[in-house]
């Protein structure tokens, strides 16, 4: 309804677990590497706990999107079943065939874990993996939990052929921690919660929703409002879509384009109701003891005092202008001299036909994509979202995405460089350099760049490559893993494996573009570098 009015192209604040709008904070990125290391840790059980909204499911959805193609998967989202419910669930989402069931011979436990385990060795044969992911698994049975750690019994001498993922809410933690499931608990690889978000990433996740949302305008909520939204909701996304989404529909009907703290709390008694969030409710219940403890009207009035202070205080801090200590800027040596401030692309095509300089060539200015003219140069276009360390190891120039000024639209930069704690960004009119934490702070973790392709490139490579590809596949590996305790017999897969384990990559034995690019690296490919060492 306010979408126009606010100048949005979709939904800002949707409750559905859509991986586009998933804001990767610091908690997020850790519980998304925790499930990432799971699938690689070989077997076992991983454990994925957090409050009701806190974005589990949306973590997944993004989590489902990076597992390698030689995954299968197995997603129940209903786990209100007994035991052969459970796996006969299984069995149908891995489409394993069992046995039809009569009324002479009605299906046993064993009818399933046969095929099961038959399918397991099958896809473990063919250097597949296969994961089972279990949502609101707090609402699993102790006998059920029991019947899925027997399914990690089902092994091969080097490993476990099915990896299990439970997510769930806090109790499930306390469910594994009874005496009856102890075995399933020290079966547990890997383990996080995650927690609310905090004041500071509230404001920035009202930021990056509105900013998928297609805002180009100033950010619509004032700092007031921004602070009330994260008291009123806890910290939890799904309080906070509920609540922003409240507040703008109540600034629309007032036919104004700034949500007031006060247009918050009224959205947040329509909206929640009685469902005050833990931490509000810890502070009137605090409030209420201390009034109750002094038993005296001197009391009342010492906090209402207090509080009005506190308020003058608040009131004159965001009435204070906020200092603005600008990022060192630096020119590069061929630009001309210019006092104007450093300034980002207007749009992202700029953004590619500038970094395309960096390796030989200049794209056409007949308006085709520069991702286009790419394979003519024997060069392709890749992006993805990476942490800050995942960038520095693949060490090489591209476009990122910015949050760069409170309230207004993201825009795109290049990264050029990357030093110990500096990142080097550059625009239009030159260059400026930015401390990380900085960068880490309005940088969204989307990330495209440039990638020399070997001759012929039309797909990931694997042992089913063409001849030509895969003998150049073996000659740069050679050259990568010198000094690697590798059998002389190992296979290709083996080979591509290792080396993705020795660069931090999921291990699943074809070279994709992120592992080609890796190798590239390793094996001293020529292409542009953001080591500050070759920028000094």
């Amino acid at each position: 309804m306010y979408n126009r009015f606010f100048g949005l192209t979709r939904e800002p604040f949707s409750i559905a677990p859509d991986p586009r709008t998933l804001y990767l904070s610091e908690r997020h990125r850790e519980a998304l590497a925790h499930l990432l290391y799971g699938v690689r840790g070989g077997g076992g059980v991983v454990l994925l706990t957090g409050q009701i909204g806190a974005g589990k499911t949306t973590v997944c959805r993004a989590f489902f999107e990076q597992l390698p193609s030689d995954c299968h998967l197995a997603y129940v989202v209903n786990p209100r079943l007994s035991a052969r419910e459970l796996l006969q669930t299984v069995c149908d989402e891995f489409h394993v065939r069992y046995r039809d069931e009569t009324p002479q011979r009605p299906r046993s436990v064993k009818d399933y874990v046969d095929p099961l385990n038959a399918f397991l060795l099958q896809a473990h044969a063919a250097g597949e993996h296969c994961l089972l992911v279990i949502d609101e698994a707090q609402q699993l049975s102790p006998g059920v939990l029991e019947q899925l750690r027997l399914l990690t019994n089902l092994e091969t001498h080097e490993r476990k052929l099915l990896q299990i993922v439970l997510v769930g809410q806090p109790e499930l933690r306390d469910l594994l921690a009874r005496p009856e499931l102890e075995q399933l608990n020290q079966r547990v690889i890997a383990r996080y919660h995650l927690d609310a978000l905090d004041e500071a990433d509230t404001a920035r996740y009202v930021r990056h929703r509105l900013g998928v949302a297609g805002l180009s305008g100033p950010l619509p909520f004032d700092a007031g409002a921004l602070r009330a939204l994260h008291r009123l909701s806890g910290g939890i996304p799904r309080r906070i879509n509920l609540l922003a989404d409240r507040a703008l529909l109540g600034a629309y009907g007032r036919d104004t384009g700034r949500v007031t703290a006060t247009m918050v709390r009224h959205a947040a008694t329509e909206a929640l109701g009685d469902a005050t969030p833990p931490t509000a409710r810890r502070w009137s219940l605090w409030l209420a003891a201390a009034v109750l403890l002094t038993g005296t009207a001197a009391a009342a009035a010492y906090w209402a005092s207090r509080h009005a202070r506190e308020q003058a205080a608040t009131h004159a801090r965001l009435a204070a202008p906020t200092p603005q200590i600008p990022p060192r800027t630096t020119k590069p040596t061929d630009a001309p001299k210019s006092t104007t401030a450093w300034q980002p692309f207007a749009n992202e095509a700029e953004a590619w036909q500038a970094l395309t300089p960096a390796w030989g060539w200049t794209p056409s200015d007949d308006g085709t994509p520069v991702c286009e003219q790419a394979s003519a140069h024997t060069q392709r276009c890749w992006r993805s979202r990476l942490s800050l360390a995942e960038l520095r190891r693949l060490d090489r120039p591209g476009l990122i995405t910015l949050n760069a000024d409170e309230g207004s639209a993201p825009v795109h930069a290049l990264l050029v460089g990357l030093r110990p704690q500096e990142a080097v960004l550059r625009g239009p009119k030159g260059e400026t350099t930015w401390p990380l934490e900085t960068l880490a702070r309005q940088w969204r973790g989307d990330f495209a760049t440039l990638w020399r392709t070997p001759e012929g490139y039309r797909a990931q490579l694997g042992e089913d490559a063409p001849p030509a590809q895969a003998q150049w596949l073996v000659r740069q590996l050679a050259v990568a893993q010198i000094g690697q305790p590798l059998p002389a017999a190992a296979s290709l897969r083996q080979r591509i494996a290792a080396f993705q384990t020795s660069e931090g990559l999921p291990a699943d034995g074809r070279a994709g573009p992120r592992t080609l690019m890796h190798l590239n690296r390793a094996t001293g490919v020529d292409e542009p570098r953001l080591s500050a060492e070759e920028r000094r």
